[in-house]
């Protein structure tokens, strides 16, 4: 697949001027609430006109400001998965499925289509269940299969899975990789969630207040998210002011202490991140005195906030995560980090 987006979009005081290029698989637009992710998708589909700009399918001009070109939504073979599937409650799963190809008027088309992609996605002897009649992995393949039976260039998929209970959702993100990858469709996936992001997409584009901050491979950007936001939206639970005080090192002053972080710092520096698992008390590199002041216990491991002994008054506690397995009988008094998981920080 190859999308290219460049556009501007006001709504009120909010203002989307988003540029990026998509990589083939699945990419997600990961973003706080209101970050611009489905305004971007919206404009994508067609559903939102954008002010001015270009938006290119595979080669083909969905959207063309200049040269006023705007396809309609049902020529942009987009497919769009929404959060609670829309599935229509009256009708079989057949129906349902059918649904999506309205513009094929040959009915042994249809009937052929419909069996073909019911046996691809697994849902054989389901034909003529309804929506409450099947499980969430059904229903999910049911709504699939709906939006893939019309052979769509590219999916679209809007929180798919945030109206879900945590159980189950653990669930249908396995079963959701499995059928982006065994159907071979490149799919553009909105999420707030670093778990879904994660484990559904191979590229990751990050967007606050309706700029996109930076993209690339998913495994990297949680390895070096690169921002502030970048750090919060993958999970980094200690985020702190920093400045540059040496080739390598760091000052934070809320904490007192400088960092030795292993590699070049850039004149810009603005923080640090460093992740609550990465800290332990047998590590001797930038080791120093704390103090506990919290102990939490959570299902399958301990959360403890502690600060530095040269931490400032008021400054936020630092988080240290362990499974409960490993959390020693007596809580060391010093605690280090390794310079490879000091995350650098920039504007």
């Amino acid at each position: 697949m190859s999308l290219e987006v460049c556009i501007k979009k006001r709504l009120g005081k909010f203002l989307l001027d988003v540029e990026l290029h998509t990589e083939p698989g699945v990419m997600g637009l990961l973003g706080a609430s209101g970050s611009g992710k489905t305004v971007t998708l919206m404009c994508i589909a067609g559903i939102l006109r954008p002010d001015e700009g270009r938006i290119l399918l595979n080669g083909r001009v969905l959207f063309d400001s200049e040269k006023r070109i705007d396809l309609p939504p049902q020529q942009r073979r987009v497919g769009y998965l929404f959060q609670n599937y829309a599935l229509f409650p009256n009708m079989t799963v057949e129906r349902n499925i059918a649904c999506g190809l309205c513009r094929e008027k040959d009915r042994a088309a249809r009937k052929k289509a419909v069996a073909d992609i019911i046996s691809r996605m697994r849902l054989t002897g389901l034909e003529k269940h309804r929506p409450h009649q099947l499980s969430g992995g059904q229903q999910q393949r049911v709504a699939l299969a709906r939006i893939l039976v019309g052979q769509p260039e590219l999916l679209r998929l809007d929180e798919p899975l945030s109206a879900l209970d945590s159980h189950l959702k653990d669930q249908l993100v396995v079963e959701l990789r499995h059928l982006l990858k065994s159907y071979g469709r490149d799919a553009l996936l909105v999420t707030h969630s670093r778990d879904e992001a994660y484990r559904l997409c191979n590229t990751l584009a990050v967007m606050e207040e309706g700029r996109l901050l930076g993209m690339g491979d998913t495994r990297e950007f949680f390895a070096d998210p690169g921002t502030r936001t970048g750090a919060a939206l993958t999970g980094c639970k200690n985020i702190v002011d920093a400045k540059k005080a040496g080739e390598t090192s760091v000052y934070v002053p809320d904490w007192g202490v400088t960092l030795d972080a292993g590699k070049p710092v850039g004149d810009h520096l603005v923080a640090i991140g460093i992740r609550a698992h990465h800290f332990g008390g047998a590590i001797g590199e930038n080791s120093f005195p704390i103090r506990v002041v919290e102990e939490i216990e959570e299902p399958f491991e301990w959360t403890v906030k502690f600060m530095y002994e040269t931490q400032q008054d008021g400054s936020m506690p630092v988080w240290w995560r362990m499974p409960k397995a490993a959390r020693p009988e007596r809580l060391p008094e010093r605690l280090g980090v390794s310079p490879e998981n000091i995350l650098l920080l920039y504007g």
